[in-house]
């Protein structure tokens, strides 16, 4: 029976990059992988289709998918609306309906990158790091949350964060067991000195250790964190933390490779199941002018294939392929140095496949 894979197109320059990824994974589907598609809108997309950012129509195909493939959401025209209707609370809602609590973020640099960074060649020369951010807890979704007004009359902004052991517990073990496919080396990062939730979050991590002993696990405040992964970014081989630290340091982590153009994600619930999406955002001010980036989609759809499919030898393929266009120079405009040639978003489709 085939794989089925919902195709969220989203909002911005989403329909764009996913089309090129769409088509890459088709190679595969010609060449004998045993999968179908399903597709549905999301976020903005979805608000005009339906009213909602998450519908129950795009809800059914993506719990009934075996994986899903997302573009971007969000735009300015939505600004206005009530926070429940934006195209973020799609992107919110359908973590949480899949429970996809572990976003994996590799930041790699691929070798004719290397003056795309801000930093020098010699500090992310070889660059390679994975973090692990936990999606579906944290301040993002503590209770309670909101705006009141206190018994001051003043008006007052509440969010909580906090996170349960099993919780923390479950993310750990997902970074624990990437760190052994890799290097055997973990560094979580939190605030124990001054939060109590992450003071709870560094000793369960300092006990699951116990269970994977071939790791070594160092700890890390996540100001430390921000400004080693400028200062000796290399150092970092795997790196575990919550939900709002997890999305401020894999963006900053994302510079470190000359663009944010380049870099996919993954967010997994516990059978193996994810959602996978470039780490970009919607970039409105280029849609529809074919000028995007479609490489962080293409490398998302190997992240797919490579764990909700468990085939690692297409996802390799898919790899490759980004590498050798890489090396044969093509480049669209957010990764071009003075003097290259720019290509356009289908084109770059067009290397990548024929690459492979």
């Amino acid at each position: 029976m085939s794989k089925v894979i919902a195709i969220l197109p989203g909002d911005g320059i989403g329909p764009e990059i996913v089309r090129e990824a769409r088509r890459v994974l088709e190679v595969l589907q010609k060449d004998g992988l045993d999968i179908a598609f399903e597709d549905a809108p999301l976020g903005g997309a979805a608000y005009d289709a339906y009213g909602s950012p998450y519908p129950e129509f795009t809800q059914n195909i993506c719990r009934r998918a075996d994986a899903v493939l997302l573009g971007a959401v969000g735009s300015p025209q939505y600004d206005n609306l009530d926070r429940p209707l934006r195209p973020e609370r799609g992107l919110l809602a359908i973590r949480k309906d899949l429970n996809l609590f572990a976003n994996l973020r590799p930041a790699v640099l691929y070798p004719e990158l290397a003056n795309a960074s801000t930093l020098k060649p010699e500090v992310v020369s070889g660059l390679d790091i994975l973090i692990v951010r936990e999606l579906t807890g944290d301040i993002y979704f503590g209770q309670p949350r909101g705006i009141s007004v206190n018994e001051n009359g003043e008006r007052e902004g509440i969010n909580t964060m906090r996170y349960t052991e099993s919780e923390i517990r479950r993310i750990g073990h997902i970074a624990f067991a990437a760190a052994q496919k890799r290097n055997k080396k973990l560094t979580s990062v939190d605030k124990a000195n001054v939060l109590e939730t992450t003071e709870l979050w560094k000793e369960i991590m300092t006990d699951l250790n116990r269970e994977y002993p071939d790791v070594t696990l160092n700890h890390m405040y996540v100001d430390n964190a921000a400004m080693q992964l400028v200062k000796n970014p290399k150092q970092f081989d795997v790196v575990v933390t919550g939900n709002i630290f997890g999305d401020i340091l894999s963006d900053q982590a994302s510079m470190l490779t000359g663009s944010i153009g380049m870099l996919p994600s993954a967010s997994l619930n516990e059978t193996g199941k994810g959602l996978y999406e470039p780490s970009h955002g919607s970039a409105p001010d280029i849609a529809g002018q074919n000028k995007a980036n479609p490489l962080a989609t293409i490398l998302s759809a190997a992240m797919l294939v490579r764990y909700s499919l468990n085939n690692e030898q297409a996802a390799c393929r898919i790899e490759k392929a980004v590498g050798k266009v890489l090396q044969q120079g093509y480049r669209t405009a957010d990764i071009a140095e003075k003097g290259m040639k720019i290509v356009s978003c289908s084109e770059m489709g067009d290397a990548v496949i024929n690459a492979m």
